[in-house]
């Protein structure tokens, strides 16, 4: 199996994870704040990547700090205006609008490195919007809200990170790498998290989210998708984690929060057929060749 390839499928279990903690955050923060729970989740990530690799976390190189803060701060502010987002519209809306990234990474990297995007790409990207629209039914519910403005700054900064993950992260320890941008969330969730005083975690289940979210959903998903992002060009990536909004669904329905509907079916078909259409081998490069990133 090729090195891309492994990339992918690794990719697809980070965005698993993503669902599943979706669906695991969903009763948590109804009773912890979502900045407190953001907070101690990245906290908890950076502490056990540190004591489970201390010399590789430790090891700096020329770079990691400086720009690995730098990206995590992008990160944290996604984070933080999805949420700010979530509170002002519709769920329906907000998977809607979060998904822009999509279109919104091959944007910016054709606007700031001059990237090319392939027709199998712009394709792609088009079939998934519409996807997620079908999927999240915000294709009949989108009505201008103050919140949606947060969602779409989220989703730029969601595709920025992505884009500049790209750009930065070769050479790089991957490991390391992730857990300097974990750290730098961690940090200024805890910023934010501090202003009304600290709630830690009311019950257990808040507490099992917690650690679970940590782990796979931060820890391990971070450190795959900065190693993912060495092998692959950011506007693939970013369409391949929309199927984040896919898992989240499918879990959901497993643990009998949410129903089966056509929208659900259909709109996933469309996200899946376009992930196929960027992936599938062709002829001239049957297996994929390695991405060259600008």
């Amino acid at each position: 199996m090729s090195k891309t390839r492994l990339a992918l499928i690794a990719l697809l279990g980070v965005c698993f994870t993503w669902g599943a903690a979706f669906v695991l955050m969903k009763d948590a923060i109804e009773k912890q704040p979502y900045m407190d729970f953001l907070a101690m989740r990245f906290t908890l990530a950076a502490l056990a990547m540190f004591l489970l690799r201390p010399k590789t976390s430790a090891n700096f190189e020329r770079g990691d700090l400086k720009i690995g803060l730098s990206i995590g701060v992008v990160l944290a502010f996604g984070y933080i205006t999805q949420t700010i987002g979530l509170e002002l519209t519709t769920a329906a809306t907000s998977g809607f609008l979060t998904g822009l990234y999509v279109i919104f990474t091959p944007l910016m990297a054709w606007i700031f490195y001059r990237a090319k995007v392939s027709g199998k790409l712009a394709i792609g990207a088009a079939i998934s919007l519409v996807g997620l629209a079908v999927f999240s039914g915000a294709a009949e519910s989108l009505e201008f809200q103050i919140g949606q403005l947060w969602l779409v700054l989220g989703a730029v900064l969601y595709g920025l990170h992505i884009l500049l993950l790209g750009k930065y992260g070769h050479g790089r320890n991957a490991y390391r790498f992730a857990m300097v941008q974990i750290s730098a969330v961690a940090v200024i969730c805890w910023g934010f998290a501090i202003g009304d005083g600290i709630q830690w975690p009311p019950s257990d289940d808040v507490r099992v989210a917690i650690i679970f979210t940590a782990v796979l959903s931060t820890a391990a998903a971070f450190w795959i998708q900065t190693w993912a992002q060495t092998l692959m060009d950011a506007s693939r990536a970013a369409l391949i984690m929309t199927s984040e909004v896919a898992f989240t669904a499918i879990i959901a329905i497993a643990a009998g929060q949410e129903p089966i509907t056509v929208a659900v079916t259909v709109g996933g078909a469309l996200m899946l057929a376009a992930m196929l259409i960027v992936e599938w081998p062709s002829k001239k490069n049957p297996l994929e060749l390695e991405p060259h990133i600008h």
